[in-house]
């Protein structure tokens, strides 16, 4: 197992600057691609050469601890002899619980609203897990983020390992861990998977972006009828994409989905046309405007694509509250689901060319023991799992830099934009977002976990 060697990498916050240094020259945060000083092409000109696609699958719910916490070599639970050295109180009779293995398939998980995130991370004690899960375990909405599964077994303290989770541990073993991935927000799904595609979580009073205010917690505005319009008025990625001419598509595994109980006039199906918090996309006016809500489909064809060799330049896979790994569901259905995403594209023709980023949207109430960075009113929110497979990823390595799903886009925008960024100030769209997310300095670099000089990986079909 290697790893990029940073002093006190579990001390969140820190940059693999010693990584970085190696091609800093060729990862410009903006503007036109910087050309060679030599005759050796740089990282990132070698990523624009060898990657044409970028496949983003989320699932949904998990902390980094609860499913990599002890993972060789990770920034993982800390452990003496095999025994966790932390433990959280339970206000209920007084113990500290320590972390525990849970064998079980379906986990009941923890309130996991911007509430339930400060309390859990309680002044960077890491200590509010179990008090955040009593408080909200009988509420009156238990699909709500806020709330937890009444009657099922307290389990926020469990975590799970390679008996359970095989697949995602091979993956891990086989191309790049990243042990800092934080929720880019620190809350709930809706306004995780806003930022996943523009990088900020607001409400808005009209079609103007001028008119959208930050929203940590509750982007979604009802009309008059308690029926969502089409919220969402600032920029996403998909526009600078859109304004380039690259193609992109966002993959929807059609079912039910969670977390809706206080909006109920979201919980609908995952379907093409129809915003929801895991399908954001039709309800941004960029996307109705530039006509592309036909990029919104059904997973079955993304499998076409797959196998034909016609996948796009930019992809997102939205999962099915079944496939989700959402608390109720199937820790083994998810896995198996996306062992099926990740095969199809190891099994087409577009192997060769593709980057995949694999991650969940949020901790789900799960234990995590590491602080998150402050970066600005909106987070970043508790660490996540972040896996890369790609035949240019590296092998066995364990990425210790700080990451949210910012550098996602920002990864998206140095191969296929030149480096612009989703910023008002000059992509023509202005707005009030509190800054540039790409831009910020602690966030890492995507280039450090790939190796563009390696003949490419076989496929590694599970």
């Amino acid at each position: 197992m290697r790893s990029n060697s940073l002093p006190s990498a579990g001390r969140a916050g820190r940059v693999a600057l010693s990584a970085l240094a190696v091609f800093a020259a060729g990862c410009g945060s903006g503007g036109a691609p910087t050309p060679s000083a030599s005759a050796t092409p740089t990282p990132l000109e070698l990523a624009r050469q060898k990657v044409q696609h970028v496949v983003i699958i989320m699932q949904e719910n998990r902390s980094f601890d609860h499913y990599f916490g002890t993972f060789p070599g990770a920034e993982g639970i800390p452990m003496a002899g095999g025994v966790p050295t932390v433990c959280v109180p339970d206000p209920s009779d007084g113990r500290c619980v320590q972390p525990f293995h849970d064998s079980n398939d379906s986990d009941a998980g923890g309130p996991h609203n911007a509430t339930a995130a400060v309390g859990d991370v309680n002044g960077g004690r890491m200590d509010g897990f179990i008090q955040q899960y009593l408080s909200a375990k009988n509420c009156v909405a238990p699909d709500d983020p806020g709330c937890g599964v009444a009657g099922k077994h307290r389990d926020v303290m469990g975590y799970h390992d390679q008996r359970e989770i095989p697949n995602y541990w091979a993956y891990a073993r086989s191309f790049v861990l990243q042990d800092h991935m934080f929720e880019a927000n620190a809350s709930w799904s809706l306004p995780a998977h806003l930022f996943l595609v523009s990088n900020w979580s607001a409400q808005c009073s009209s079609t103007d972006p001028m008119s959208c205010v930050n929203a940590l917690d509750d982007p979604l505005r009802l009309d008059v009828r308690g029926t969502p319009p089409f919220p969402y008025a600032w920029t996403d990625v998909t526009h600078l994409l859109h304004q380039k001419g690259v193609s992109w598509a966002y993959y929807l595994d059609d079912g039910a989905q969670p977390d809706c109980a206080d909006n109920p006039a979201i919980c609908v199906n995952l379907r093409p046309a129809v915003p929801s918090i895991w399908n954001p996309l039709p309800g941004f006016v960029t996307v109705r405007d530039n006509g592309e809500l036909g990029n919104i489909r059904k997973l079955t064809d993304f499998f076409d694509a797959a196998a034909k060799g016609t996948l796009p330049a930019v992809a997102w896979i939205m999962p099915s509250l079944a496939h989700s790994e959402h608390p109720t569901s199937s820790v083994s259905a998810g896995q198996a689901y996306v062992t099926g995403l990740v095969n199809a594209i190891m099994k087409g023709p577009t192997w060769e060319s593709t980057a995949i980023f694999l991650s969940w949207d949020d901790w789900g109430g799960f234990y995590d023991h590491v602080p998150p960075p402050n970066v600005d009113e909106n987070g970043y929110g508790l660490r996540v799992p972040g896996i890369v497979i790609s035949p240019y990823a590296r092998q066995g390595f364990i990425d210790h830099q700080v990451l949210s799903t910012d550098a996602y886009n920002k990864f998206i925008e140095d191969l296929f934009l030149g480096g612009q960024r989703i910023d008002p100030r000059t992509n023509g769209r202005p707005d009030p977002r509190p800054g540039v997310r790409e831009s910020a300095p602690v966030l890492g670099d995507l280039l450090v976990d790939f190796d563009f000089t390696q003949p490419p990986r076989s496929p590694l079909i599970l």
